[in-house]
């Protein structure tokens, strides 16, 4: 079948389509291991773990689809409009980010056994920084899939609240275990968490970049505290 204007963009809108469920998908993950963590439910977190079998086939079957339509379009001698590469472009980043978001939610719940352990409970302020990483992937997401630039930019001013978020537990950690008020090892449970979830804020960030690029051809970088545009040309 050749490879027409009207074929490149059903093709693509359909792969669009299921990279915004595969977003869905890692948003249920990662909601399901930060439930389990606070929980400290071992078996929650196991069925936590298995969800991401489904977002690692979908994950190839993403990237296979993309190289497949630019290996199409070249072997037709296709001319694509920026616009057509760019959106191919982004479905392959942004389906790389939510790979490693997902990675990340994996991570939290295999630290739920060792959480189990513990006769203390995970400190609100963490949760805090739970629900800021699951509201920052979900307005990624819809940003990407809505073509919704203004809101991709609410998404990059987010990042830095959740980087705050963590020095307030880690100032609260160092204090906790220099008064013997916390163990060492649960600390460090603690810090592990909460890096986990400041590395899915940033790969949340980049879905939002890649957002605001796909809408309107800008490129944006974090730059000295605030997010700049990066010149063109």
């Amino acid at each position: 079948m050749p490879l027409t204007p009207e074929t490149f963009a059903n093709r693509a809108a359909r792969m669009k389509a299921d990279l915004a469920e595969q977003a869905r998908r890692v948003q249920a993950l990662i909601e399901a291991a930060f439930d389990a963590a606070f929980s400290r439910d071992v078996e929650a977190a196991r069925r936590a773990i298995a969800m991401d079998e489904v977002i690692d086939r979908v994950d190839v079957d993403l990237e296979r689809a993309a190289v497949q339509l630019l290996t199409d379009a070249t072997r037709e001698g296709s001319q694509l409009a920026p616009e057509q590469l760019r959106l191919v472009l982004t479905i392959v980043k942004v389906n790389n980010e939510l790979e490693r978001i997902a990675d990340a939610g994996v991570a939290i719940a295999e630290r739920v056994p060792a959480l189990a352990t513990q006769g203390t409970q995970l400190p609100d302020t963490l949760r805090v920084v739970t629900n800021s990483v699951v509201g920052i992937l979900r307005d990624a997401s819809v940003s990407l899939e809505r073509n919704d630039p203004a809101l991709a930019k609410i998404v990059l001013a987010s990042e830095d609240a959740v980087e705050e978020f963590k020095k307030a537990i880690l100032r609260d950690l160092t204090a906790q275990v220099a008064g013997r008020l916390m163990p060492v090892e649960y600390a460090f449970l603690l810090q592990e968490l909460t890096s986990l979830c400041e590395f899915m804020a940033a790969h949340c960030t980049n879905i939002a970049e890649q957002a605001l690029y796909l809408a309107t051809g800008k490129i944006v970088r974090h730059m000295g505290g605030h997010w700049e545009e990066v010149p063109q040309g």
